[in-house]
């Protein structure tokens, strides 16, 4: 690097450094829940921040983001549980659909009208991308939030059709840097839809994993088992309070808490699933595949994990399993692979018990 360039990244290095006799403001609540046990409130989401929402085709996560755009836009407690708290200098929310075309993207706005008993918002910023293509997407939503300073919070429903590619590392660390840049500068709460993978429950691709290291909260949308009437919303993964879980239905046309619910469990007589283990227990399980051991490849490591488990629990567990749980481990960031074909590995910072 020659001189000229070292002396400019040293002076952008010096605006970015943090010193201890610094004050700094702490991330503004942008939406809050109310606790079903407590009289109080957990924190959503905060601006600066991202949010993702990950949950299977039709588990209804269009309208849990029409009832968290609701509580945005309203004084009111949405649903006896939502509430925003967006400054009256940046109360304004804009909500990008890319998958839907204008008909129902503008159903999705009458029904967010309908939980605020208003007719009309106006601080509420519509619009529907599925003509464009991913690229001219984001430059339109780009343009929208540096165009609109009274924004508070930004929803995109359907993060994936930003790229051209779920799986390109490159154009996953270029959606999620954005997003950084977007929330940080323009001091919003970003909020993204994303798929799930239909075999199992991990958010879709690269994309997906680089989403959810970043956010500051992760929640999945699901129906409830044995009720598909039911949506279950539930913290996946926070940097702060988890907020309680949350259960709608939807009744003529329009979400609707629904209160006490009891959500179905898996028989007491079928088998513990190799997912469904608590995190101390898969640690255990890595501590034990890694025991005699550095590095496996793909194929070795599905198998001692089919051989530890057996060992440890008692039970069998068939390669699916497996290699969902080598999924599971890397989005975790429990093991490393040194290259695409490469040895798996624990990573240096992982103390299995």
């Amino acid at each position: 690097m020659d001189t000229s360039s070292n002396n400019k990244y040293l002076q952008q290095a010096e605006k970015l450094r943090i010193t201890h006799d610094q004050e700094f403001i702490e991330p503004q609540v942008a939406l809050k829940q109310k606790n079903l046990k407590s009289d109080g409130y957990t924190t959503t989401g905060t601006r600066g921040n991202q949010i993702v929402i990950i949950g299977k085709a039709k588990s209804r996560k269009s309208f849990y983001l029409g009832i968290l755009a609701s509580a945005a836009l309203s004084n009111e407690l949405i649903l006896g549980t939502y509430k925003g708290e967006l400054p009256k200098e940046q109360s304004a929310v804009a909500y990008f659909d890319t998958e839907q075309g204008a008909y129902h993207v503008q159903k999705a706005q009458k029904r967010i009208c309908s939980l605020t008993k208003k007719e009309k918002l106006e601080k509420l910023y519509l619009y529907h991308l599925r003509a464009l293509e991913p690229s001219e997407r984001l430059k339109v939503i780009e343009a929208v939030i540096y165009a609109n300073d009274n924004l508070g919070i930004v929803f995109i429903d359907g993060i994936r059709d930003l790229v051209t590619s779920i799986n390109d590392e490159g154009q996953a660390t270029m959606i999620c840097s954005k997003l950084l840049k977007w929330s940080e500068e323009r001091n919003i709460l970003i909020i993204v839809v994303l798929h799930q993978n239909k075999g199992n429950d991990f958010a879709r691709g690269h994309l997906g994993t680089e989403l959810i290291n970043k956010a500051e909260l992760v929640l999945s949308v699901t129906k409830q088992n044995g009720n598909e009437d039911i949506s279950i919303v539930k913290p996946e993964y926070s940097r702060d309070i988890e907020p309680e879980t949350f259960a709608f239905t939807i009744v003529d046309g329009l979400p609707t808490a629904v209160d006490d619910f009891v959500e179905n469990t898996p028989s007491g007589s079928r088998k513990t699933k190799l997912v469904d283990l608590k995190d101390e227990d898969k640690l255990r399980l890595l501590g034990d595949v890694f025991s005699d051991d550095n590095g496996f490849k793909y194929s070795e490591l599905k198998k001692q994990i089919k051989r530890s488990y057996s060992t440890l629990f008692k039970e069998t567990v068939g390669d699916n399993q497996a290699k969902d749980f080598i999924t599971e481990c890397k989005f975790k960031k429990w093991i490393n692979q040194e290259n695409p074909k490469g040895k798996y590995s624990l990573t240096s910072s992982l103390e299995p018990p």
